[in-house]
C-alpha cells in the first residue's frame, strides 16, 4: 500500500474503527469477540466433539475388555467417561474457558495497581 491509501486524519481513523467494532458486535456472531466462528460452525464443532469423545472412550473400553476378557463392563465404563469428557469439552467451549491448569481462572490484578 502507498501512503495515499491511508486515512488523512484522526477522525477518519476513528470512524473506520467504530464501524469495525460495530461489525464485530453483530447480533449473529457467536464465540469470543474477534473469533470467526459462526453459529453453524460452533454447532458442528460441538457435535463433532461429543461424537469423537464418546467413540474414543468406547474404543478404549472395548480394547481393554478384549485384552482383559471382562466384556462388557469396561466398554460401558469408558463410554460414560467419554461422554463426560465430551460434555466437559462442550462446556468449556461454550463458556469461553481455556485449557490452562485450574478449572476456573482467577482474574489477575494489574501489576501497576495500588495495594
Amino acid at each position: 500500500m502507498n501512503r495515499e491509501n491511508y486515512p488523512q486524519s484522526k477522525e477518519d481513523f476513528d470512524t473506520r474503527l467504530h464501524r469495525a467494532q460495530e461489525n464485530n458486535d453483530a447480533p449473529g456472531r457467536v464465540g469470543k469477540p474477534g473469533s470467526s466462528q459462526s453459529g453453524k460452525g460452533l454447532a458442528f464443532r460441538i457435535g463433532t466433539e461429543l461424537v469423537v469423545t464418546v467413540f474414543v472412550g468406547g474404543m478404549i473400553g472395548f480394547l481393554l475388555d478384549t485384552w482383559l476378557n471382562t466384556k462388557p463392563w469396561l466398554t460401558i465404563l469408558f463410554l460414560f467417561l467419554g461422554n463426560a469428557a465430551g460434555l466437559l469439552k462442550i462446556f468449556r467451549l461454550t463458556s469461553n474457558q481455556n485449557y490452562t491448569v485450574g478449572f476456573l481462572q482467577k482474574k489477575r490484578r494489574p501489576e501497576n495497581s495500588d495495594k
